[in-house]
């Protein structure tokens, strides 16, 4: 069988690894220059890895991805640690009890932090969105000072407006624990992601890769018996029904010199970074962005410079990048339009997070292209 994938992030590459080893041609495209798609990493003017479209933090709590994705790259294993600046100072985040500890200015216990929770949080059994999930779980005043202001930039919708899943992402956890994140396995690719993704191209047999392609040409010009598409659906249809809602990203890069870095050292807490985590969050409503990254702390990279990049989220409008699914009811339902359509799409598979309109971490696109191939080679092998 002939396959034409579009899209060369980690939905199109492990697609096309599954399928031509399993004896198909897969020709492979996308409109960018590069490999690997929002995870595409680079070094920049000052010589620093950073992440290109926003920072990408892999984690997994499954075995299968992790021994799969192992087979192309090494792994520098991190505990994902970000703060939170508001109120003129930082503060431990996600929610724990060190975070208890900085709202009262004195120890605590984790039985004292459970009681205050007890005694804050409203008793909402079963929250329908954001705003309610986060109230249920810690009460007014950490909802207001994490949540909702970063929310509302973010998504420029209330957490009222947004399924409770937007900010249950976020873990809230009495004891000390201030990962940002809870998966078993957390790491970056020890040579990057555009790395990790050339190695699975490399060993994938009988794929040709086509950059700086878009759909339309690619369709035209190169025959194929089954699509795979990994963009955005409502783009596929031609936005028949209008286009979906999605959110943009404008980021700004600065560098610094290690020089430079030095008058931050009381700020950082260490020689040789600008802020004292990989990520902090910026929630206050009068700030236009919601994070700073750092991803240097991360990657470890050895480099007497370092680069911060900050986020601010953007309307989306056909020709900008979509980097966000909208969760809320509304846009589900107007993709449930797109998605009976595609139901009928007999000679073409969807696959990935704009293709199926869900908020999908790296690992889960993995699963889903493993399992989409496993099916796509029973029922044409």
């Amino acid at each position: 069988m002939r396959f034409l994938i579009i899209g060369a992030g980690f939905s199109g590459i492990v697609a096309a690894h599954q399928l031509s080893n399993a004896g198909h041609s897969c020709t492979v495209v996308d409109r960018r220059s590069h490999l690997a798609g929002n995870a595409h990493d680079s070094h920049d003017k000052a010589g620093v890895l950073i992440h290109n479209y926003g920072p990408h933090y892999f984690r997994t709590n499954s075995q299968r991805i992790l021994d799969y994705l192992s087979k192309f790259t090494e792994w520098r294993e991190v505990d994902y640690t970000i703060k939170s600046y508001t109120e003129d100072r930082y503060w431990s985040f996600p929610i724990n009890l060190n975070t208890f500890e900085e709202l009262i200015g004195k120890p605590a216990t984790t039985a004292q932090f459970q009681t205050y929770l007890e005694e804050n949080r409203l008793d909402i059994p079963a929250p329908k969105n954001s705003e309610e999930a986060i109230l249920s779980q810690v009460g007014p005043r950490l909802y207001e000072l994490f949540f909702e202001g970063y929310t509302l930039k973010q998504w420029k919708r209330h957490p009222r407006e947004l399924d409770p899943s937007v900010c249950n992402r976020i873990p809230i956890r009495t004891n000390r624990d201030d990962r940002y994140l809870s998966e078993t396995f957390q790491a970056l690719p020890a040579a990057g992601y555009t790395r990790l993704i050339e190695n699975i191209l490399a060993d994938s047999p009988n794929v040709s890769l086509h950059l700086n392609t878009d759909f339309t040409e690619a369709r035209a010009r190169f025959p194929h018996d089954h699509l795979i598409f990994t963009g955005a659906i409502d783009e596929y249809f031609d936005r028949c029904f209008g286009a979906l809602p999605y959110r943009s990203l404008r980021f700004e890069n600065e560098s610094f010199t290690a020089q430079e870095l030095v008058s931050r050292e009381a700020i950082s807490g260490k020689k040789g970074f600008w802020q004292p985590a990989m990520q902090v969050n910026y929630p206050g409503k009068d700030i236009p962005f919601t994070r700073i990254v750092e991803i240097k702390h991360a990657t470890g990279q050895q480099i007497d410079a370092s680069t911060i990049v900050r986020e601010f989220p953007k309307d989306w409008s056909p020709g900008e990048e979509p980097y966000y699914p909208v969760p809320a009811p509304d846009a589900a339902a107007a993709y449930r339009k797109y998605a009976e359509l595609a139901a009928g799409e007999i000679d073409t598979t969807f696959i990935g997070r704009l293709a199926t309109y869900r908020y999908y971490n790296m690992d889960q696109v993995t699963g889903m292209a493993l399992a989409t191939s496993e099916k796509l080679i029973k029922r044409f092998n």
